[in-house]
């Protein structure tokens, strides 16, 4: 089991330190221009939060977090014409549950305003996917009316994961915390995390393993909601991680190659693929 005191693979010079790395680097320049105050300010004019966990959860439904990214690490430009607001339309009226939204810049080529602009054409929850590393990026997802946010336990320390899984909570936002390890969910588990995301995508290394998911199902609580992430193509990935037990599946990299990846997710959920 982790210590709550260690990081696993922080350090260790992978393609996540050195995103953290850079991540770090411009939360601390961005802090300059916009303090916290600035945002607590913004986050008491914002929207109401929207139900994340209740929104994936629904018992039954085939639960799609469906993710607008415009770009990654491992498959570079994923998408020339990227506009959020149709993208999240198209999503919405085929189906999916909630929607995740990149705004990592350097590496994803994402931003604040494809969030902005995304959940604003929707009535659904919206996940900000980034690197979430200290409070200041929880408070300006708020303002940005962000609905839930991403904690990646493999790079957070542990008293820093349960201070941020805290205070998202005091902001009315419960974090989806993503593992990759056994040592890593043991880890979120022991700082009380509730909506566990398993990705199939080893964020060391960047390769894919959907087993990933159905090794660590057995060792998630009932009490928590259970997502799947990364490496989902077919109708039967879905069915096969919904018998072993999770509620939802996180789905991005395949419905950004296609032409229509709102057309794409309603193939999908109809068991066409």
């Amino acid at each position: 089991m982790s210590s709550l005191g260690s990081s696993p693979g922080v350090g260790s010079g992978t393609v996540l330190d050195r995103i953290v790395e850079a991540r770090r680097a411009e939360v601390a320049h961005r802090k300059k221009s916009l303090p916290e105050t600035v945002l607590r300010i913004g986050v008491q004019k914002a929207d109401p939060v929207r139900d994340f966990a209740g929104a994936i959860s629904r018992p039954g439904a085939f639960n799609v977090i469906a993710e607008l990214k415009k770009a990654s690490p491992s498959a570079g430009l994923l998408r020339a014409e990227f506009d959020p607001a149709s993208l999240a339309r198209g999503y919405e009226a085929a189906g999916a549950a909630a929607l995740s939204v990149l705004t990592e810049e350097a590496h994803f080529q994402g931003a604040l305003a494809h969030l902005r602009d995304a959940r604003k054409s929707v009535a659904l929850p919206v996940l900000r996917k980034d690197f979430i590393v200290e409070p200041w990026q929880v408070w300006e997802a708020r303002a940005t009316n962000a609905d839930t946010f991403l904690l990646i336990v493999a790079a957070l320390p542990g008293e820093t994961l349960a201070e941020l899984l805290a205070l998202g909570r005091e902001l009315g936002m419960e974090p989806l915390v993503e593992v990759h390890t056994r040592q890593e969910l043991d880890a979120a588990l022991a700082a009380g995390a509730k909506i566990i995301g398993v990705n199939n995508r080893n964020l060391h290394t960047l390769e894919i393993d959907v087993e990933t998911s159905h090794q660590l199902i057995e060792f998630i609580p009932d009490s928590c909601v259970a997502v799947s992430e990364s490496g989902l193509r077919t109708p039967d990935d879905l069915k096969r991680l919904r018998d072993a037990g999770f509620d939802a599946f996180l789905i991005g990299e395949h419905f950004m190659r296609e032409a229509d990846p709102g057309a794409a997710l309603g193939r999908l959920l109809a068991g066409r693929g």
